[in-house]
């Protein structure tokens, strides 16, 4: 029912250069043609989520099962990121003291072909091998309807402050390497994770995961992180808070900070909002635990492949939803146009937000309730993130009045998420942004 998605915007290409990932012919003006992203041809969209948990580190299913929900769901692919683990090697689990327990083995047993499930009794305790990726990969994927991907959430912290960040289609281990601030031990996990793709030559994918996850990242920590260009805007985990708080910046309003000094500052690439599952829980859906069907990404893509599909995501070339559907975007020199895939008797408000040239660059530190600077991203003028027009209906415009640094685009339902991980969360699209007029010319240009 997702496959024919219509979105966003052609974003720049992608290379590898001097280890780190950087963006070339990065665009400083709105294209020179109208450009409109849709299902054609060969290109279909393709739906994904990007951040899963099993029993091979904090979930409380097996893979099998886990791949077996999203296919069964019309997802069209998955990428298991674990924390801090590969699922490649020999790995028993205890049937009763897993998160799982009785109820997931009684699942797995049931679910699955008779010789799949391998026991024994250690102690008098039964355990279960679980299966390795390659495994599961060769049972459930199909080639052209159901991608499995490896991937692995590098789980690392400085101090008490958590820093996890997602690889799509690693191939190999990268251990936490830590470091002497949240910015250095992003940076220095980022970093490892280019290296590996120059290495290895297969394509991979950095994001970071949940930034108000105890609120451990802020904008100024990410903004200038080299190589991280795709952020969590929505997780669907209960606890990442995405709202943020009185003290806290809500995970848009990090974004539109992002992504107006990376631009007008920085000369830095744009920063893509991403839509996650952060699926743990998959034995009692819907509830108030972390579990699969909140958050995902569609993307454009003449193919169902990583290679594909990491590439169409670095040319921006997809958009994240909670729900909503979208038809057709188009962006030409005189603006941005969004059609949403109307369902029946729900309404829409699509709202045009950026940040126009001249804006007051001063900032603020949050302070506690001593005087004293908290860990929190900083508060900054209201030119930033303005709300540049809102459009009541499936369809809406807006046209370019020569300063805009760039223009993304919020698409809000009247449709209740069915399965919310925050009280009243209604379904909703997040559109990428695309850069305006008004973004300084570099001197090659």
């Amino acid at each position: 029912m997702f496959r024919n998605r219509r979105s966003v915007l052609i974003a720049p290409a992608v290379c590898l250069a001097c280890g780190l990932l950087l963006f070339v012919g990065q665009e400083s003006s709105p294209p020179a043609a109208a450009r409109v992203l849709e299902a054609e041809g060969q290109l279909q969209w393709y739906r994904g989520n990007l951040h899963t948990h099993s029993l091979w580190s904090d979930g409380d299913d097996y893979l099998e099962m886990i791949a077996k929900w999203y296919k069964q769901k019309d997802y069209d692919f998955l990428c298991f990121t674990d924390h801090n683990v590969l699922a490649n090697r020999e790995r028993w689990t205890d049937v009763l003291k897993n998160k799982g327990g009785q109820k997931a083995y009684d699942k797995l047993k049931a679910s699955m072909p008779k010789d799949w499930v391998e026991e024994r009794t250690v102690d008098g305790r039964l355990e279960v091998r679980l299966k390795r990726f390659d495994e599961v990969d060769k049972q459930f994927a199909e080639p052209g309807k159901f991608l499995l991907i490896q991937g692995e959430e590098v789980t690392d912290r400085f101090r008490n402050l958590p820093v996890h960040i997602n690889m799509t289609n690693v191939t190999e281990l990268i251990p936490p390497l830590h470091g002497d601030s949240v910015y250095e031990v992003m940076q220095n996990n980022v970093s490892r994770a280019v290296a590996q793709r120059e290495r290895t030559k297969e394509p991979l994918l950095v994001h970071l995961n949940h930034p108000n996850f105890g609120y451990g990242v802020t904008a100024e920590d990410l903004m200038r992180v080299r190589g991280e260009n795709f952020f969590e805007v929505y997780n669907g985990h209960p606890g990442v808070r995405n709202s943020g708080d009185a003290k806290h910046a809500s995970t848009e309003r990090i974004w539109d900070i992002i992504l107006t000094r990376r631009l007008a500052e920085l000369q830095m690439p744009m920063m893509y909002g991403l839509a996650t599952d952060d699926g743990h829980n998959y034995h009692k859906i819907p509830s108030r635990g972390s579990e699969p069907g909140r958050g995902w990404v569609m993307v454009l893509s003449d193919e169902l492949s990583p290679t594909a599909l990491i590439g169409a995501m670095e040319r921006g070339r997809f958009y994240a939803s909670s729900g909503v559907s979208l038809s057709k975007v188009v962006s030409t020199p005189a603006g941005l146009h969004v059609d949403v895939k109307a369902a029946e008797g729900v309404t829409y408000k699509i709202t045009f937000i950026g940040t126009r040239k001249g804006y007051d660059p001063k900032s603020k530190p949050v302070l506690d309730k001593n005087g004293k600077p908290m860990n929190a991203t900083q508060i900054y003028s209201d030119d930033i993130g303005q709300v540049f027009k809102t459009v009541e209906g499936p369809t809406g415009a807006y046209e370019f009045s020569g300063d805009e640094l760039y223009v993304r685009a919020l698409v809000t339902s009247s449709k209740k998420h069915p399965n919310p991980s925050e009280v009243g969360e209604v379904e909703r699209a997040w559109v990428q942004p695309t850069v305006g007029p008004g973004v300084p010319k570099t001197e090659s240009e």
